[in-house]
């Protein structure tokens, strides 16, 4: 790139020296011994030029007219090719930054970003905790971040990537805009302040890939790139803020061979 900046450069210095006027014409001469003595008071300099054939005395000016400018297209070419590779590397280098960036923040500063997203951070599951329960017939709709949900104890949910929290630690999601049941439901103005729902890390995950196609028209630019979303996985394990009903879930049919041993009792009684 410099040295056809450079070669470029004395190609049109050398093209302005040649179509200069000479210095002859440039004087007006008023007489005719003054015009001689003009022509032969020659400055060195005149004679140095013409030794190198650099001036004629016929040059003629020369313009070149061209419809495409290969080299200012290739220039642009490889600039976007730089930028593309520099956007690339920032890339690669975000999630290492985000860790760097999760590692120095204060305490305080890990408790308010996750209550602005609308969770809160309890700690680690212990094995001592009795926290997953039998289905309740309740629901809630939750906000994390700019999506809601609507689940139950029990559901499994997909959110995106929660920061300051790992795998097996209890959450409490305080966004809750609704919460329902068999006999009353409960809509909140925005939200419920009252309302809690429990849940528990299950993993950090990433999404399916997604294909990205560049094109830029007239630079010969194509690029196919792949995405994979970071996810987090949550498992709901309950839903407090609603009064709930006893759980009455349906008992099993009874199967032939436990019918079949009653009746054996029943005859030998």
């Amino acid at each position: 790139m410099a040295n056809r900046r450079c070669f470029q450069t004395l190609t049109r210095c050398l093209q302005s020296i040649r179509t200069l006027s000479p210095i002859s014409e440039c004087l007006a001469p008023y007489t005719a011994p003054a015009l001689n003595q003009t022509l032969a008071a020659t400055p060195p300099n005149y004679f140095f030029v013409n030794k190198f054939n650099v001036y004629q005395r016929a040059a003629v000016a020369m313009r070149s007219f061209c419809s495409r400018h290969t080299d200012s297209d290739d220039d642009e070419e490889e600039d976007y090719e730089t930028e593309e590779e520099e956007l690339d590397e920032d890339d690669d280098d975000d999630y290492g930054e985000n860790e760097e960036d999760s590692a120095n923040l204060s305490a305080g500063e890990k408790v308010k970003g996750p209550t602005e997203i609308g969770y809160t951070v309890l700690g680690p599951l212990q094995k001592s905790d009795r926290v997953f329960k039998l289905y309740e017939p309740v629901f809630a709709v939750v906000q994390i971040g700019s999506h809601q949900f609507k689940v139950s104890n029990g559901d499994t949910i997909y959110t995106e990537r929660l920061k300051h929290c790992d795998v097996n630690d209890k959450l409490v999601l305080n966004k809750v805009l609704m919460l329902g049941s068999q006999t009353q439901t409960i809509i909140g103005r925005p939200i419920l302040p009252a309302a809690a729902v429990h849940a528990v890390v299950e993993e950090h995950a990433l999404d399916a890939k997604v294909i990205i196609f560049k094109k830029k028209r007239r630079k010969n630019y194509r690029r196919t790139k792949g995405h994979r979303q970071e996810l987090t996985k949550l498992r709901i394990t309950d839903i407090q803020g609603i009064e709930k009903p006893e759980n009455t879930m349906p008992l099993p049919p009874p199967t032939k061979e436990k019918e079949k041993a009653e009746k054996k009792v029943a005859m030998e009684a």
